[in-house]
């Protein structure tokens, strides 16, 4: 018994300093540090009139999946902690009756997820550096199937996901580029 008790203790142990060491040197993605860096982003996002209820929308376009139907995609600058980095905000459309038409006209009525690349100085060398996250309209993380959080390296080292997707970008900096406007 006190063997077992042991050993289980000992399994016990090792799990959740594998579990810790993941979350903050390199997890996939949703660990507890990404999470917090993604709820900043968001709130800077919403500060700068990026997302949120007051945000800017350019010109929506023919979007594909993904992302959604339609979309638009603001790209700038943000400082977030007093770091700045490059960001690309994606607004995803969808829904009955979704048109270029209709996102012009009402884009709250069909914005169905954000998706967000920002550029973190240091923070995953092998893909330029981007954290990836995708929001539902009000500010929340969506999830994959496995109810994880895409936010922070998101399936990275996996065969479908933001980071095996935009590996393929033209130019190696994950950044597609299209005739939008």
């Amino acid at each position: 018994m006190k063997k077992w008790l042991m050993l289980t203790s000992s399994l016990l142990i090792g799990t959740m300093i594998s579990f810790a060491h993941a979350d903050s040197h390199g997890a996939p993605f949703g660990g507890t540090e990404d999470q917090t860096f993604g709820k900043k982003l968001w709130n800077s996002l919403v500060r700068n009139g990026l997302a949120g209820n007051n945000r800017m929308v350019s010109r929506p376009y023919q979007g594909q999946h993904p992302h959604g139907a339609i979309l638009d995609t603001i790209e700038g600058t943000l400082t977030i902690d007093g770091e700045s980095g490059a960001v690309i905000v994606k607004n995803n459309y969808g829904g009955e009756g979704v048109s270029i038409e209709a996102v012009s006209n009402d884009p709250d009525a069909y914005l169905a997820a954000v998706t967000v690349m920002y550029q973190r100085e240091g923070y995953d060398p092998d893909n330029n550096d981007w954290f990836w996250a995708k929001y539902l309209p009000d500010g929340s993380f969506d999830t994959n199937a496995n109810g994880m959080p895409l936010t922070g390296r998101v399936a990275k080292g996996m065969p479908e996901g933001c980071i095996a997707c935009h590996t393929g970008a033209p130019g190696g900096d994950r950044v597609f580029i299209n005739d939008r406007y």
